[in-house]
């Protein structure tokens, strides 16, 4: 049985189901909302292996990591130029730098200017491994990242939690998990490509043919650090999310992400089939802290271990502590998800409309909000005459 006959559809796009494939019959597209999913790109050549659908995490309820072993660290990298170069605390890079000098090759992303896409690559060196440093909040290629992943050969892989998940599913099948460590993120859920796009149309207004794209810098300390910077051939422009840029603003709406993100994430929180996740350690603890911390969450001995083996300070603390303020449940769909997916589509609407119509409905559904929830209004008026 293949992944069609199985009837899939607003999947993950995770992409493991086609770089399993022995006999390339399944390819990855942009569907028109802007998000990954399988295609039929020659389904003449299907055989029914099944190993499409054994590796898709979607076609899965329960994850494929079976006995997780939580270790929980805020951690940050000891050397001061990674750290202040990274979006937190620099332990995903330190861990593909101590990886790389034991052998192992990493497959992390990158984003292509020329191809206006992030896109899993493989780095052997450290060099080739700088492309990957900084968040991209934009969904993943990873068709050819992850075939370039020989499995007989020892690789570091980092993406999505979902694409963790099937890709341990895939190396598993051949027996292959020991060659691999696997690092995921927690992830608050991935925005519709065409937001991005709309985005990036009115940037190049400013900065001409874009060269260079940061979505995460700390010019203004780790807590200020959502300050998306790009740089083109006619200037650059900084833009943070403080200040309202319009891309964080309409991707933390949660009005645009993939429809899984709503219905099918299973690994919020502490739920994982990675090795290692990494996270921003964003909660009281750190508070006053403006270089960046990780949290750095062991789910193997294996990840323990690794984790130690980098160039990093590890202060060992409760789950709890560390993971403060992360997401411990999917985000809610809006009702106004179906005009803003309709509005990415319309060639005629440029980003600044499509926010000033999106923030006219969050006003008037907070506001309906409080006409309807008599006790929330009761408590906001007791405050107000407490304060008199």
């Amino acid at each position: 049985m293949n992944i069609f006959d199985n009837n899939i559809k607003d999947c993950y796009g995770c992409g493991v189901c086609a770089t399993a494939c022995p006999h390339s019959v399944i390819g990855i597209e942009l569907n028109k909302s802007g998000f990954y999913e399988p295609i039929a790109a020659n389904p003449d050549r299907c055989t029914n292996c099944g190993l499409c659908m054994k590796a898709c995490a979607f076609a899965h309820d329960k994850l494929s990591l079976k006995k997780p072993q939580i270790k929980s660290y805020g951690a940050w990298s000891n050397n001061p130029e990674v750290r202040k170069k990274c979006s937190s605390g620099g332990v995903g890079f330190e861990l593909g730098r101590a990886l790389i000098d034991e052998g192992y090759k990493v497959c992390a992303v990158r984003y292509n200017v020329e191809a206006n896409r992030a896109e899993h690559y493989v780095a052997s060196t450290v060099e080739e491994l700088e492309a990957s440093v900084g968040s991209k909040y934009i969904q993943s290629y990873t068709v050819d990242g992850f075939k370039a992943a020989n499995r007989r050969q020892k690789h570091l892989v980092i993406g999505t939690p979902c694409q963790i998940d099937s890709l341990r599913r895939y190396i598993s099948i051949a027996k292959q998990e020991d060659n691999f460590v696997l690092v995921d993120f927690f992830c608050h859920g991935v925005p519709s490509k065409l937001l991005w796009d709309k985005y990036k149309k009115w940037a190049e207004k400013q900065t001409g043919r874009i060269s260079h794209v940061s979505w995460r810098n700390k010019n203004a300390g780790w807590h200020e650090s959502w300050d998306m910077s790009i740089r083109g051939n006619e200037g650059e422009i900084h833009s943070r999310l403080s200040q309202g840029d319009m891309f964080y603003r309409l991707f933390l709406s949660d009005t645009c992400l993939g429809k899984a993100c709503y219905e099918k994430c299973k690994y919020k929180y502490a739920h994982s089939a990675a090795d290692i996740r990494l996270g921003d350690a964003w909660g009281f603890h750190y508070a006053d802290d403006e270089k960046g911390v990780s949290c750095a969450i062991a789910f193997t001995e294996k990840g323990d271990k690794v984790l130690h083996r980098t160039s990093c300070t590890l202060e060992e603390m409760p789950f709890d502590t560390v993971c403060e303020w992360q997401m411990k449940k999917c985000a809610h769909k809006p009702r106004f998800n179906r005009k803003m997916m309709a509005m990415l589509k319309n060639d005629a609407l440029g980003i600044e409309e499509i926010l000033n119509d999106t923030e006219s409905f969050l006003r008037w559904q907070k506001m309906k909000g409080r006409l309807l929830n008599p006790h929330r209004t009761l408590k906001n008026i007791l405050k107000r005459l407490k304060k008199k």
